[in-house]
């Protein structure tokens, strides 16, 4: 791979440049001659919520900072796409279109209303860029991984649509890196994350590959239709909008694949599975409420899942020294489930350290975390119990 480096203006990097809200595609410079992104780029993500990015390119600009190299691949004789610096040029190609203001004596001035000297400073500012050429795939790849490590940090999804990019990637990023798409809101109410860092479109291979994603690009890397991931992707939502009635902020980012492969096959009574789900999340003891789907999918029996506010130390000790003082007077063991088995240990006093609390009826099954429904079995009976 050889690298040569070029001087350009930002006149001519932005000439041919036409900005589009839809999709951010079909972006140009150099009079058509440079493809600003590709289909393995990232989407345009300086003017997502961070206006203050763009602008600082500008100002940059118009106070004579260096705004960094710019790197080019040449895909044919008349022909570059950019590896590195497509944030950088289509924020110089949106202003010069006179999509966003800067503020000048404390007004905001779009490109063409600025004083005539500084429009001819800014579109004579010269920036290098180096030209890559006769690079392997693999090389140019490797390249664009390496570069991409600073600025907004280029995150997995996003390299690996860079590593396999095809035309199943240009497919499914139109599906599902699209911001425009009608159902983006109704997904993120249970995806965590964004079309532009691509992590819509990760969750939906990580569902289909079942983590393997990227196995999964790889062999359908060249697929000219995305049926299966959209199919399995419409399947898990779906069920999970078919499941749960309620709509709720803790069920963004579960893992609901997994869910989906361990639990659709089941059959639920909708009605109790919901109104346990509501009873649940208004339970003060509940102190991991995003689990409560999979406990309820689970049959109620995980009760680790929700890591409940279990006695505290004075309960137990409370516990434990009335079992033990009724225990001394009786001459039997201070475990109850000890004297019931009525073995070796029916009349052993156990330590307080030898004994864990228990609910005498299961939490699970409505009984409270209380000195009334609470007792103390040595640890051997209480694991024993389980959830029963």
């Amino acid at each position: 791979m050889k690298t040569t480096p070029e001087f350009y203006t930002v006149k001519q990097l932005c000439e041919g440049f036409i900005w589009s809200n839809e999709d951010h595609k079909g972006l140009n410079g150099l009079g058509g001659k440079l493809i600003i992104q590709p289909e393995y780029q990232r989407n345009f993500l300086y003017a997502n919520d961070n206006s203050k990015l763009e602008i600082a390119v500008i100002e940059s600009i118009r106070n004579g900072y260096p705004l960094g190299v710019l790197y080019f691949n040449k895909i044919k004789d008349d022909m570059m796409e950019v590896l590195d610096g497509q944030q950088r040029i289509t924020s110089l190609g949106r202003f010069l279109s006179d999509k966003f203001s800067i503020m000048l004596d404390g007004r905001p001035y779009k490109f063409s209303k600025l004083p005539k000297e500084m429009r001819e400073q800014i579109e004579n500012t010269q920036i290098m860029a180096y030209i890559c050429t006769e690079g392997t795939e693999y090389e140019v790849m490797k390249w664009f991984t390496i570069i991409n490590m600073g600025g907004i940090k280029i995150n997995k999804q996003e390299e690996r649509n860079a590593s396999y990019y095809g035309s199943f990637v240009t497919l499914a990023k139109q599906e599902f890196s699209n911001k425009k798409n009608s159902n983006m809101a109704m997904w993120q109410s249970y995806i965590k994350g964004s079309a532009d860092r691509q992590e819509i479109l990760e969750c939906a291979l990580d569902w289909v590959s079942h983590g393997k994603i990227d196995d999964y690009m790889l062999e359908h890397r060249n697929d000219t239709n995305i049926d299966e991931l959209k199919d399995h992707f419409d399947d898990v939502i779906t069920w999970v909008k078919g499941t749960f009635e309620d709509v709720n902020p803790d069920m963004c980012g579960l893992k609901w694949g997994e869910m989906y492969d361990t639990y659709h096959t089941n059959h639920y009574d909708l009605f109790e599975l919901n109104s346990k789900v509501r009873e649940l999340r208004t339970d003060d003891r509940i102190n991991a409420h995003r689990n409560i789907y999979e406990y309820v999918l689970g049959g109620c029996e995980n009760d680790s899942l929700l890591n409940i506010r279990v006695f505290d130390k004075s309960q137990k000790v409370i516990l434990y020294n009335r079992q033990t003082i009724e225990a001394n007077e009786k001459g039997v063991s201070n475990c109850p489930d000890c004297v019931l088995e009525g073995k070796v240990n029916k009349t052993k006093i156990w330590d307080f350290k030898d004994m864990e609390a228990d609910h005498i009826k299961a939490w699970s099954k409505g009984g409270p975390t209380s000195l009334d429904n609470g007792q103390m079995l040595c640890k051997h009976h209480n694991r024993a119990k389980g959830n029963k």
